[in-house]
Order: C-alpha cells, then structure tokens, then sequence
C-alpha cells in the first residue's frame, strides 16, 4: 500500500514518544529528535524516540565523546527488551562502565551479576534511610528471574546474550543473567581537595574504626579491601588522592557490591588531619618493615591489638607499587606483619586483610 508523504507523517507522529530523565528541576523545553546529534550543553535535555526505533537497531543518535557529559538517559517504561548493542542505552551504559568521569557526571554506575545486586538489595532494605536507588534492572533474554531478584521493584527488560556480553564485559554472557543500573550510593562523598570546611561529623555513622587507602590504583586490590572492611564491620573507608574509583568494574566485581554498603569518602590529606584531629584518633600505617627505616617500626601482636581497643584510629595502607607515601610516613605510627618467611613484603589486599581482622572492633573478633 503506498501512503502520501503526509500520511506517513502522519503516523509517525502516533508512535512518537517523548521520555524525560528524571530530575529535580522542571524540564527545559528544547527537544533532540532521533535523527539529531545530542547537545554538547551541559543540561539534562528530553528526547524523542519512537517505539520501534528505541527497542531495536539505532545508529542515529549518537552519545557525545566527552565524558565530563552529565546529561542523564532515561530509558522508557515501554521498552520490555533490547537486542541490539547499537541501542543508545546499551552505549550510555557501555560508557559507565568504562569511563569513571562519565560515571560521576552521571551518578549512576553498573553492577554486574546476580550476587551483588542481591546482597546491595538486601543491605538497602534493612536501613531506615534508603542509600541507594535501582533504576533498571536488565536480565538476560529467556532465563528465569534469579532467586532474589524476583521481589525487586523497578523497571526490567530483557536483554539478548550479545548485548549482555557487551555490557558485562565477560567472555561468557552464560554466567552473567542480571545487571543493574544504580545510583552512586549517598554514603560515596567526593570532596574537592581545594575545599577547607568540611563537616566531618556527617561523613561516618561511626569513627571507632576507618580504613585509608593511600594512593591504591589497582581496582582488584581497592575492591578486595573494600569488601574486607565491610565483612569485619569497620566504619567506613577514606580515599586518599591516587586511588583507582571504587565504582570501576573490577574494583566492584572485587568487592561484590560492598561500595554501596560501605560509607566512603574521597579527599586529601587535609580533610583526614580534620577528622583525626575532631575525633582524637590514632593514625597506624601498614609498613613492610626493613632494617633500613629510620623510625621504630611496630610490630603487630595482640598486646599491641589490646591496647587500641578502646582507641578510634585509622588504618592507612599503602599502594601496591610505591608503598606508603611520604606524608603517611611522616604522620603516622608504623606497623608491620611479622613474618617467618622470607618474602620481602605481603599483597596490599592480602596485608590488609589481616590488619582488619586484627583491628577490628573487639566485640567482632572470634579468637
């Protein structure tokens, strides 16, 4: 059947649909159609999408290059499945899970596997206060909802095996059936490092305890430690300038979700002197220790244990490659593993675990 010009307008114009990204501002007026470049201006801006062109192939709208874009992409309620990795969402997703400046404009990160997203879920049921928001919850195509995620309320669609291997970045998709779109939690704080006030009694529900991480760039190791923290219930962790972003990929498949559970806090030396000295807390180091170091090194007993159980400190451990950098030495009491081998130095992760374990909160600790 062959239609006039105007009819097919027409018709075009019954399945155009106009979807808003959520924001607390009242929507601006200016619209981008499909078939136009978004705007490089730094504003959240409505977009029209038609019904077929969203849910299936779509190479016509393009998602800007600079990553610094805060622009938020909402995906419609109507859309049920995706299968192409042309889609603008599937990009947009691509992108925070790549680009960590992206994600922080953004403030929304990707959380890939059933677990974490079951254990974050769970975490964020039990608080009186909710601290953090799932937006869309993408499942892999013909598979059963996974156990625990069946009772979760929020927009989900069916993804096909190519778009899930995409997003996830595993060779597999077969082992991946869930991903989630979050917000960054409201317990992540990023404060500037040329910012001087600070209120630093909001920043920890509890001080007794607080891991520093010192320049950790390796996101397997930051996640592992994130996680370890989080399982020996310590207060939360503070991140010194150079550490890798505890919402990396790896680092949150490392952690298993625990940078959504854990209060944590990004600054600069300046704003961790203001909490130790608010608090009065004691500043330990991890050290590999060495006839060489001019200071006394400490090493780590339970007499030494015992005698910080009632004391709030911080634990600052060190990157894997330089160690502990030189302020942390300057200001810090240093404390080393004991160690009957002959290895020089233990993994940042593997130190850190024992460090946690043994510093725990009293109460916590099981021998």
């Amino acid at each position: 059947m062959n239609w006039s010009s105007r009819e097919r307008k027409r018709r075009r114009m019954q399945y155009t649909y106009t979807a808003w990204a959520p924001t607390t501002y009242p929507p601006l007026p200016k619209i981008v159609t499909v078939k136009s470049k978004l705007s490089s201006a730094k504003t959240q801006i409505p977009i029209r999408y038609s019904a077929h062109e969203y849910s299936n192939n779509n190479d016509n709208i393009n998602i800007n290059d600079d990553a610094d874009d805060d622009r938020k992409f909402a995906l419609p309620y109507y859309v049920k499945n995706i299968t192409s990795t042309s889609n603008p969402f599937v990009k947009h997703c691509l992108k925070l899970r790549q680009s960590s400046s992206y994600r922080h404009s953004h403030g929304s990160a990707l959380v890939v596997g059933t677990t974490p997203i079951r254990e974050i879920y769970n975490f964020n049921r039990s608080l009186q206060e909710r601290t953090v928001r799932m937006d869309c919850l993408l499942l892999l195509d013909k598979v059963e909802v996974p156990e625990g995620l069946d009772i979760i309320s929020t927009h989900t669609v069916r993804v096909s095996s190519v778009v899930m291997k995409k997003l996830s970045g595993v060779q597999s998709s077969e082992s991946i059936e869930a991903i989630a779109l979050m917000k960054i939690p409201t317990s992540f704080l990023s404060i500037d490092v040329n910012q001087k006030e600070a209120d630093c009694r909001s920043w920890f529900p509890s001080i007794h305890r607080i891991l520093v991480l010192d320049g950790i760039q390796d996101p397997g190791n930051l996640g592992t430690l994130l996680r370890t923290a989080m399982a020996f219930k310590w207060g939360g962790v503070f991140l010194l300038p150079g550490c890798c972003d505890p919402f990396n990929e790896k680092a949150l498949r490392a952690s298993r979700g625990a940078c959504f559970q854990l209060p944590i806090v990004s600054g600069s030396w300046y704003h961790l002197e203001v909490l130790k000295d608010e608090f009065q807390m004691k500043l330990l180091a991890g050290h590999a220790g060495g006839n060489e170091e001019p200071r006394p090194v400490l090493q780590l007993s339970q007499e030494l244990v015992d005698s910080f159980a009632g004391v709030p400190l911080c634990l600052v451990m060190g990157s894997e490659g330089r160690g502990l950098s030189e302020e942390s030495q300057r200001v810090c009491e240093l404390v080393t593993i004991p160690m009957q081998g002959e290895f020089e130095s233990l993994n940042v992760s593997v130190a850190g675990g024992i460090f946690l374990y043994m510093l725990q909160p009293k109460t916590q600790r099981f021998i």
